[in-house]
């Protein structure tokens, strides 16, 4: 049964590596909360090593960009493992072709541009119009904070009737953006599975993600092992059932996306709601927390 803690230091002692989302953890898209930061400081200060796992679909750096633009002090984790790295390894491996549409924002442009070196001893990845394309490659809708999965149901239609694979480079469904809520790109490969279409997925709750995140590991000589490390997120579906399908405890935090269910107060999540609640999720988390602190 899923324990109600009130700060992560009563049960952090317990791990070695922690495996940490970013939205709805440890920010909103718009700011850093501060408690959150202090409590992975705090941590890697007794010794813990932190990887922020996120499933943003850009690569490592640009979300290490974008965290030093939000303020987030370098002191709070030791590496990051992206969405956006273990499907962006699969693009260039052809896992969806070699003549590829781009279907997101101009700002996950960084996914094609963005290579790492071994990517030129393969063939290269070609950014082209739909009706050119062999495999469609996923970041998000193209105006994320207007559109709607259904507003690509007759490209996807015609996507399906081509035999086109599409690669989901963010499984997340949706995230709030500061109050904002917008669909992620797990909503339009959601959408082309339900349509009858094929969607590749390698984030959270997937495995190569945790793939990726256990190599990272071993370079720098931390073992993730299901007893030393704990999975720590706002999604139920991603965060924590992807900590669950490796066999780790987890911490779900019930001040992010699922917030509105636990009572007023995100701080302190109603014990009974969240009882109720979880009863119905498809995973059941080790801890509990309102907000990462």
């Amino acid at each position: 049964m899923t324990q109600l803690i009130g700060s992560f230091a009563e049960i952090s002692g317990q791990y070695d590596l922690a495996l940490v989302d970013l939205w709805g953890c440890v920010h909103n898209g718009r700011a850093i909360y501060p408690a959150a930061e202090a409590a992975l400081v705090q941590f890697r200060q007794r010794g813990g090593f932190v990887i922020l796992m996120t499933n943003a679909p850009r690569p490592r750096d640009a979300v290490a960009d974008r965290l030093a633009e939000m303020g987030l002090s370098r002191d709070a984790y030791d590496s990051i493992v992206t969405s956006g790295d273990a499907a962006q390894e699969a693009m260039i491996m052809g896992a969806v072709g070699q003549k590829i549409w781009h279907l997101g924002p101009p700002k996950d442009d960084g996914f094609f541009t963005e290579l790492p070196g071994w990517a030129a001893d393969h063939p290269p990845i070609e950014r082209v119009g739909f009706d050119d394309a062999e495999g469609i490659v996923c970041t998000g809708p193209i105006e994320e904070l207007t559109e709607t999965p259904e507003d690509y149901r007759g490209r996807f239609l015609s996507a399906k009737a081509r035999g086109l694979k599409l690669l989901c480079a963010n499984p997340d469904i949706i995230v709030d953006y500061g109050d904002t809520r917008i669909f992620c790109a797990g909503a339009l490969a959601q959408l082309y599975d339900e349509m009858g279409g094929e969607s590749l997925y390698f984030g959270k709750p997937h495995p190569p993600i945790y793939d990726l995140a256990r190599r990272v590991a071993s370079e720098n000589h931390v073992p993730m092992t299901a007893d030393g490390t704990i999975c720590i997120g706002d999604g139920i579906g991603t965060d924590i059932l992807g900590g669950m399908g490796e066999q780790m405890d987890t911490l779900f935090i019930t001040g992010g996306l699922a917030a509105s269910a636990f009572g007023p107060d995100v701080e302190q999540p109603d014990p009974d709601k969240l009882t109720d609640w979880l009863a119905k999720q498809p995973a059941q988390p080790t801890w509990a927390i309102g907000r990462l602190r």
